[in-house]
């Protein structure tokens, strides 16, 4: 009777500098959305109308609201490890531009991080939570398109968030970086 040892696949992960190699190469075409979360390759869900009309109105409120305290980043880059390159719907990083001319920001540069959710909520709030939170981000906030709620994740400690809220469209808020200032959810969304 022979013994023979079971070996189990295990999948190729790959580094931050191999993915934009490959992306550079046209391995990875520049039409396909995706991001680099742990070493994995990831197909990016399609931004649907709620998506992107939540996305942007973020955005546009999120920067006029911080000009001059932060530089708010739209579905851009972040470096996070040697393994991960999010592309995260808003990142509000600190100032100036500039200073991101030759690299990402990487962690240490966000004040706070938010993923707008129309058809990943669940992925957002798992996945992208451990993620976010084991790179030491300090609050990280995923706008649920559809159910029109915000949930706030704060103050990470080991791998996981020690808060986490759940917050309607009608509340008002303050972040941790940014105390003084008051932050209206509603106008995360559409009018109704």
């Amino acid at each position: 009777m022979s013994s023979l040892l079971q070996t189990l696949p295990t999948a190729r992960l790959f580094t931050v500098d191999e993915y934009c190699r490959m992306s550079d190469l046209g391995i990875l075409s520049s039409e396909e959305r995706t991001e680099l979360i742990d070493g994995e390759v990831i197909a990016m869900a399609a931004q649907n109308p709620p998506h992107v009309t939540c996305t942007q109105l973020a955005y546009d409120y999120l920067s006029d609201l911080l000009k001059q305290k932060a530089f708010v980043r739209i579905q851009a880059p972040l470096w996070l490890s040697a393994r991960s390159l999010p592309e995260p719907d808003i990142a509000i990083v600190r100032p100036p531009r500039e200073r991101y001319y030759e690299s990402h920001p990487r962690a240490e540069d966000v004040f706070w991080l938010i993923e707008v959710s129309d058809a990943t909520l669940q992925y957002d709030l798992n996945k992208k939570s451990k993620l976010y939170a084991k790179a030491n981000i300090q609050e990280y906030w995923v706008i649920d398109a559809v159910g029109r709620q915000i949930y706030m994740h704060q103050n990470p400690h080991r791998g996981v968030y020690r808060e986490k809220n759940k917050f309607h469209e009608t509340d008002v808020q303050r972040n941790l970086a940014f105390p003084d200032i008051s932050i209206h959810l509603a106008r995360f969304f559409p009018p109704r």
